[in-house]
């Protein structure tokens, strides 16, 4: 199912391709080699990075906190 925000785009896209004329586009051609290396790997650390900062923002949440030795028999979650 198309998210309620998205449908307007479907509908309003084959109208705004209907409009284009071919060959408008200048220096749409394929990528170079080099640029389509570098740009897989940007991606790639950006990604990397994003997978890096989730797993210490979820260690450090994870961690137990330090509390007093007492054990509460009668309270939950403590003992």
């Amino acid at each position: 199912m198309v998210p309620p925000g998205n449908i307007l785009f479907l509908l309003l896209l084959p109208v705004a391709t209907a409009q284009m004329t071919p060959g408008s586009c200048s220096g749409c051609g394929p990528l170079s080699l080099p640029l389509l290396a570098g740009l897989v790997a940007a991606d790639a650390v950006v990604s990397l990075l994003i997978v890096v900062v989730v797993f210490v923002c979820a260690r450090l949440r994870s961690r137990p906190t330090q509390e007093d030795d007492k054990i509460y028999i009668n309270m939950p979650g403590r003992g």
